[in-house]
């Protein structure tokens, strides 16, 4: 049974990488949704000539704010993302934006959430039922997170459901472990990539995770549950380097110690140390619990998302 294509979908955290591909996936559908964020500039800028989107401002900090966002709609999709020196703020803005789902009766929230709540990988390939034992501050303060979604669909009081995500890539992605990549093969430079990077890793293609998502708004049978969504296959940042360079690539490589040294002047850098655990032990992702839900998903071969991540590059 589908969902009827009247209710509007609320996308919290809307002009970031997965609200944008959320967004056209629902475009795609015909269906309508809020597209809410901090910026009405970036709002219009991203989504004002789109007829099925209406734009709603709102402050994270301010519970009426956050209640009037997301008045009248159906369907949340929360896709937040704080500065890796603010991770404190995950549940917290989680526990407001769920108070307010409730309190303006909202059917159901979908959480887009990360890995970091496993910890280290204790298996060749991670499913839903792996262990979460993070051992980081982030992963901690993630599996607060999604703790609190859950508990509210045990309770009753909304239903909800959780998709985590491996890294990401795709067009126009900023904040990926391959940025630099792209930028750099378009100026005919070394790239600058965190390492090691010749170990197992994999990346989902931005575009593909909206129509997942979609997907899962539409799947009764998904709600109540955790989810994971692989990637295209495992690769290496090394393998997608070559794939990007079309010859021997040229890389200035970051080991621990140089990010350690380097953090002392950029913030992002030094909060990124504690993550490195995430390229030196592989997290494999396992998604056939998605698959037998959902059928065959959509995965894009590496080859063409870094030919469509270079075509965009500056």
């Amino acid at each position: 049974m589908t969902q009827k294509t009247t209710e509007i979908v609320a996308l919290v955290g809307a002009t970031g990488a997965i609200g944008k591909s959320v967004a056209a996936a629902l475009h795609q559908k015909g269906q309508p949704y809020r597209a809410i964020g901090r910026s009405r500039t970036t709002l219009e800028t991203t989504f004002g000539d789109n007829p099925l989107a209406e734009l709603a401002v709102w402050d994270p900090d301010d519970e009426a704010s956050i209640r009037k966002a997301l008045r009248g709609v159906a369907v949340v999709v929360y896709m937040v993302g704080v500065p890796y020196t603010d991770f404190h703020l995950h549940p917290i803005l989680m526990r407001r934006v769920l108070d307010a789902a409730i309190a303006e009766k909202v059917d159901r929230l979908l959480l887009v959430g990360t890995l970091y709540v496993f910890g280290r990988a204790q298996s060749t390939r991670v499913t839903e039922n792996h262990p979460k034992a993070p051992h980081t501050f982030k992963g901690r303060k993630r599996k607060e997170q999604e703790e609190l979604v859950l508990a509210a669909h045990t309770t009753g009081e909304i239903r909800t459901t959780v998709l985590r995500l491996p890294d990401f890539y795709g067009p126009g992605i900023e904040r990926s472990l391959l940025s630099d990549l792209f930028a750099a093969v378009k100026q005919n430079r070394k790239a600058k990539l965190i390492g090691p990077i010749d170990r197992p890793h994999e990346f989902v293609f931005v575009p593909d995770v909206g129509p997942v998502v979609v997907k899962l708004l539409d799947t009764p049978s998904a709600l109540g549950e955790t989810w994971n969504l692989g990637g295209a296959g495992v690769t290496s940042q090394l393998q997608l380097a070559r794939l990007a360079y079309g010859k021997p690539p040229r890389c200035v490589v970051a080991g621990k110690m140089m990010l350690r040294l380097l953090g002392l002047f950029d913030p992002f850098l030094r909060e990124f140390v504690e993550m490195h655990y995430l390229l030196t032990d592989p997290l494999i992702v396992d998604d056939s619990a998605l698959q037998r839900l959902l059928g065959p998903i959509t995965k894009t071969p590496y080859s063409e998302g870094v030919r469509q991540s270079l075509a965009v590059a500056e």
